[in-house]
């Protein structure tokens, strides 16, 4: 980020703990950020910090992420900032709600230290460029290729030496058996 302004991350997270977690982590890749512990004050103090991008927990106490992120898709002045969800709820339909609510990314609990700052940052390029929703897809999809890459080399390396092996492979952990 040599010569660039820094970037402004609002966190809001209710956990102690966490929030220093998530703040020095992001201030040790020169993100400038400003914690928030009581949901009741997030969109008061993103009004007054302008972040260019907000950490939200989504269970919080007095006032759920869920609403909060509302309250900002739905002000003028705040609704284009993009929002990374980080919960404890882990399933498809969690997903799908938090991001229904206006959340831009989903980062489930407990994070990967490097999966929390590749969206961070994924997040703050789309800001610039391409629609968020499509950049943070293309880093899912890439986070996810990269992942599983050492287990597709080695299904194909068995399905090779092993063609009729095929249907098998896909329907096991990557153990292909003849």
């Amino acid at each position: 980020m040599a010569g660039d302004v820094a970037k402004r991350v609002l966190v809001v997270e209710d956990n102690e703990l966490n929030l220093k977690l998530f703040c020095d982590l992001l201030r040790a890749h020169d993100y400038v950020t400003e914690g928030v512990r009581d949901g009741r004050d997030a969109v008061e103090r993103a009004r007054a910090f302008m972040p260019d991008m907000i950490v939200m927990d989504i269970q919080l106490p007095h006032v759920t992420g869920f609403e909060l992120i509302t309250q900002i898709k739905a002000d003028d002045g705040l609704k284009a900032i993009p929002i990374m969800a980080v919960t404890a709820y882990a399933g498809r339909e969690d997903e799908d709600r938090i991001r229904a609510a206006g959340a831009d990314a989903y980062v489930s609990k407990p994070i990967s230290l490097s999966r929390f700052v590749d969206t961070v940052s994924t997040l703050l390029e789309g800001a610039i460029g391409a629609p968020v929703a499509e950049v943070v897809a293309e880093a899912e999809v890439e986070a996810e290729a990269g992942e599983s890459e050492a287990q597709s080399t080695a299904e194909e390396t068995a399905v090779a030496a092993e063609p009729e092996a095929t249907a098998d492979v896909s329907e096991t952990d990557g153990d292909a058996t003849p």
